[in-house]
């Protein structure tokens, strides 16, 4: 019984983790981009990337920024549970081969 509350622990963990990592990569880069532009001569590079960051980010959620951060995330999401399903299958197969 342990191992599986220790197995959905991890799972829920890893899946959220997953999914805010994104969310503060991308708003990271975004402060960083905006704390930047205050620098004189800097402003029209921090819009060009500030827009071309927001254009990407459209792309994915069909013309709206914040969708597509939602997209990504969960995308990031998905595959960290599906890296951690895996290294605990991976976990029990070599716990009980030695």
């Amino acid at each position: 019984m342990t191992i599986l509350t220790n197995f959905l622990r991890s799972l829920v963990l890893t899946i959220i983790f997953s999914f805010v990592a994104p969310m503060f990569f991308v708003g990271g880069g975004l402060l960083f981009i905006s704390l930047i532009g205050h620098f004189p001569g800097l402003q029209e590079l921090t819009e060009a990337l500030a827009t071309q960051i927001m254009r990407f980010l459209a792309t994915f959620g069909s013309g709206t920024p914040l969708r597509g951060l939602f997209v990504i995330s969960l995308t990031c999401s998905f595959v960290g549970g599906l890296f951690d399903m895996f290294v605990c299958y991976r976990y029990q197969i070599l716990r009980i081969d030695s």
